[in-house]
């Protein structure tokens, strides 16, 4: 199929079409755009299996304690919290364990799509940059694993049907543009929203720097997109920049209603004897869109980082600014400079990893 492109560093071809990928004269067509990026892997470097880095038998009081705030459970402050009985502190762990269940799941998706990414980019510095993510992404499917293990047992929850569908659209997509907007900018975005708000307010330590360490990856995954964004969309004819476009909102869209409802945690409902489709109707009553622009005014609203993402890249314009101005201050947004809201975290991790690593060569030295 044609594919949306409009630089070279970003040309593809089908997965199964390998020949193309030994065209000899392939290997000496290497775009510059990501060496900045691969050079700066070893910066971040780190083994979430050394507690140099992370140690994940910290103790935590599960019983007692909430791993995250309770205003972060929404059903706390519906007609739901009658039925728990005095299980408040567990229900705020197991919804916990719900979101990060979700995250390791959005980990997995972002491996394999890296994964994907290789089979088919043409160019070998974008090849080379997508494999270094494979890697990184693969240390995040680990790190939240080694959390699930340290605080739930080890066994995370299905993934939830609308993160479920978007990653296998994306993953399935033989469009390389679904691939770098739906993972690289819409579940990267939603990520660093993530990470930066359990990063500021989660009760638990190991948490706060799980998300802390992953952070310092996905600030460069992020760029990767914003590359392609930066090359791509402002050279586009205008019927495929409004295809990018739409498809965009519409992901959006179905993010916004879907990721966080109450229908994607039915199987937490049920560990405590309450129905799913009560515990639904319940949650519409006390959380509404006035509800959530509320919680888009947070800096570190997953929602509102998302949208910056897409002001940021060029994908948002006139023809779908409603749909997002309808939940943030448009202005305000792009008002703001390229910064996003992780990246501070990020760069202090790195400089904390830049001192562990450069320790770990000096032993090295030594012996």
């Amino acid at each position: 199929m044609k594919q949306i492109q409009a630089d070279s560093a970003y040309d593809a071809t089908d997965r199964d079409d390998f020949a193309s990928m030994i065209e000899v004269e392939r290997y000496a067509r290497r775009s510059p755009d990501f060496d900045e990026i691969i050079a700066r892997t070893d910066e971040h470097f780190w083994n979430p299996l050394d507690p140099d880095y992370i140690d994940y038998g910290q103790a935590f009081d599960m019983k007692n304690e909430c791993v995250i705030p309770l205003d972060f459970v929404g059903e706390l402050s519906s007609e739901v919290a009658s039925k728990l009985q005095g299980r408040e502190i567990e229900f705020a762990n197991q919804s916990a364990r719900f979101m990060l269940s979700q995250i390791l799941h959005g980990e997995q998706g972002a491996l394999s799509l890296s994964t994907s990414l290789c089979q088919i980019l043409v160019d070998p510095g974008a090849v080379e940059y997508a494999s270094n993510q494979v890697r990184e992404e693969a240390r995040h499917v680990t790190a939240f694993t080694e959390y699930m293990k340290a605080r739930f047992d080890g066994l995370p929850y299905a993934v939830g049907p609308t993160l479920g569908q978007m990653m296998t659209e994306i993953y399935l997509a033989p469009e390389v543009y679904k691939k770098l907007v739906g993972m690289q900018m819409l579940v990267e975005g939603l990520a660093m929203g993530a990470f930066a708000s359990l990063h500021v307010n989660a009760h638990d330590p190991l948490l706060r720097r799980t998300c802390q360490l992953v952070m310092t990856d996905e600030a460069f995954h992020h760029k990767f997109g914003k590359i392609w964004a930066d090359k791509t969309i402002s050279q586009l004819p205008e019927n495929e920049r409004n295809q990018v476009e739409d498809w965009a909102a519409q992901c959006f869209g179905n993010l916004l209603y879907n990721l966080a409802g109450a229908n994607q945690k039915a199987q937490v409902y049920r560990q405590f004897d309450i129905d799913p489709e009560w515990a639904m109707s319940a949650m519409k009553e006390v959380f509404s869109d006035a509800d959530r622009r509320d919680v888009m005014k947070r800096p570190t609203s997953i929602f509102r980082v998302l949208i910056k993402t897409l002001v940021k890249a060029g994908i948002i314009t006139d023809r779908t600014r409603h749909v997002y101005a309808a939940w943030v201050d448009m202005k305000e947004l792009e008002a703001e400079g390229d910064r996003m809201i992780g990246d501070d975290i990020a760069e202090e991790g790195i400089r904390d990893l830049r001192q562990i690593n450069e320790t770990k060569k000096k032993i090295v030295k030594k012996l």
